[in-house]
Protein backbone atom coordinates (compact mmCIF):
# COMPACT_ATOMS: atom_id res chain seq x y z
CA UNK A 1 0.00 0.00 0.00
CA UNK A 2 3.25 2.72 0.66
CA UNK A 3 4.96 2.09 -2.57
CA UNK A 4 1.28 2.83 -4.50
CA UNK A 5 1.11 6.13 -2.46
CA UNK A 6 4.61 6.69 -3.18
CA UNK A 7 3.96 6.15 -7.07
CA UNK A 8 0.67 8.16 -7.04
CA UNK A 9 2.63 10.47 -5.63
CA UNK A 10 5.56 11.09 -8.07
CA UNK A 11 2.93 10.43 -10.98
CA UNK A 12 1.29 13.94 -9.81
CA UNK A 13 4.50 15.68 -9.21
CA UNK A 14 5.42 15.23 -12.53
CA UNK A 15 2.24 16.00 -14.28
CA UNK A 16 2.44 18.93 -12.48
CA UNK A 17 5.97 19.95 -13.84
CA UNK A 18 4.69 19.11 -17.58
CA UNK A 19 1.94 21.13 -17.29
CA UNK A 20 3.97 23.83 -15.38
CA UNK A 21 6.58 23.70 -19.04
CA UNK A 22 3.38 23.65 -21.09
CA UNK A 23 2.29 27.14 -19.55
CA UNK A 24 6.14 28.46 -19.51
CA UNK A 25 6.70 28.04 -23.22
CA UNK A 26 3.69 29.12 -24.47
CA UNK A 27 3.70 32.00 -26.77
CA UNK A 28 2.44 35.60 -26.39
CA UNK A 29 0.11 36.63 -29.51
CA UNK A 30 0.34 40.32 -28.72
CA UNK A 31 1.22 42.27 -31.44
CA UNK A 32 0.91 39.93 -34.64
CA UNK A 33 -2.22 40.21 -36.90
CA UNK A 34 -2.83 36.00 -37.22
CA UNK A 35 -4.14 34.60 -40.11
CA UNK A 36 -5.28 37.26 -42.21
CA UNK A 37 -8.26 36.87 -44.30
CA UNK A 38 -8.99 39.90 -46.63
CA UNK A 39 -7.87 43.55 -46.16
CA UNK A 40 -8.93 45.32 -42.99
CA UNK A 41 -10.61 48.44 -43.69
CA UNK A 42 -9.81 50.43 -40.79
CA UNK A 43 -6.66 52.01 -41.68
CA UNK A 44 -6.86 55.91 -41.93
CA UNK A 45 -10.65 56.03 -40.18
CA UNK A 46 -11.49 57.88 -37.57
CA UNK A 47 -14.21 55.43 -35.89
CA UNK A 48 -14.13 52.88 -33.05
CA UNK A 49 -13.58 50.07 -35.62
CA UNK A 50 -9.60 51.44 -35.46
CA UNK A 51 -9.82 50.82 -31.87
CA UNK A 52 -11.15 47.36 -31.84
CA UNK A 53 -8.42 46.22 -34.75
CA UNK A 54 -5.41 48.06 -32.84
CA UNK A 55 -6.74 46.39 -29.57
CA UNK A 56 -7.05 42.99 -31.09
CA UNK A 57 -3.48 42.99 -32.96
CA UNK A 58 -2.55 43.98 -29.14
CA UNK A 59 -4.16 41.29 -27.17
CA UNK A 60 -1.85 38.24 -26.27
CA UNK A 61 -4.31 35.75 -26.33
CA UNK A 62 -6.45 33.74 -29.24
CA UNK A 63 -8.66 36.71 -30.37
CA UNK A 64 -11.00 37.80 -33.78
CA UNK A 65 -11.36 40.67 -35.55
CA UNK A 66 -14.73 40.77 -37.97
CA UNK A 67 -15.94 43.19 -40.11
CA UNK A 68 -18.77 44.06 -42.81
CA UNK A 69 -17.52 43.49 -46.48
CA UNK A 70 -16.75 46.66 -48.19
CA UNK A 71 -17.84 47.96 -51.48
CA UNK A 72 -18.55 50.71 -53.83
CA UNK A 73 -21.53 51.72 -52.54
CA UNK A 74 -21.34 51.40 -49.15
CA UNK A 75 -21.28 54.43 -46.57
CA UNK A 76 -20.27 52.20 -43.63
CA UNK A 77 -18.59 48.76 -42.04
CA UNK A 78 -19.38 47.40 -39.30
CA UNK A 79 -17.16 45.61 -37.13
CA UNK A 80 -16.72 43.55 -33.79
CA UNK A 81 -14.34 41.57 -32.10
CA UNK A 82 -13.42 39.03 -29.56
CA UNK A 83 -9.96 39.11 -27.68
CA UNK A 84 -8.01 36.48 -25.57
CA UNK A 85 -10.35 33.33 -25.50
CA UNK A 86 -9.78 29.93 -24.80
CA UNK A 87 -9.26 28.54 -28.48
CA UNK A 88 -9.28 30.57 -31.91
CA UNK A 89 -12.16 28.94 -32.83
CA UNK A 90 -14.47 30.53 -29.85
CA UNK A 91 -13.07 34.06 -30.76
CA UNK A 92 -14.41 33.83 -34.11
CA UNK A 93 -17.55 32.76 -33.43
CA UNK A 94 -17.91 35.80 -30.70
CA UNK A 95 -16.36 38.25 -32.85
CA UNK A 96 -18.53 37.20 -35.57
CA UNK A 97 -21.72 37.06 -32.86
CA UNK A 98 -20.48 40.52 -31.95
CA UNK A 99 -20.10 42.07 -35.47
CA UNK A 100 -23.57 40.67 -36.28
CA UNK A 101 -24.84 42.28 -33.00
CA UNK A 102 -23.80 45.98 -34.14
CA UNK A 103 -25.04 45.54 -37.32
CA UNK A 104 -28.44 44.99 -36.04
CA UNK A 105 -27.94 47.79 -33.73
CA UNK A 106 -26.58 50.46 -36.10
CA UNK A 107 -29.04 50.81 -39.06
CA UNK A 108 -26.95 51.86 -42.21
CA UNK A 109 -26.20 50.65 -45.19
CA UNK A 110 -23.71 47.71 -45.61
CA UNK A 111 -22.97 45.43 -48.14
CA UNK A 112 -23.35 41.43 -46.95
CA UNK A 113 -22.52 40.19 -43.51
CA UNK A 114 -19.73 39.99 -41.11
CA UNK A 115 -16.58 37.48 -41.66
CA UNK A 116 -13.58 37.02 -40.13
CA UNK A 117 -11.18 39.53 -41.61
CA UNK A 118 -8.33 37.93 -39.07
CA UNK A 119 -7.80 35.49 -36.44
CA UNK A 120 -4.90 34.50 -33.98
Amino acid sequence: MRFFQIAQLLLTAAASIAATENIATAESLAGKVGDKRFPVGVMGTLGSCQKTYNKYVAAAGHSAYAQTLLGRTDEFFICGSYLNAKSQQAAEAMALKNCEGARKYYKVKVMGTCSIAASK
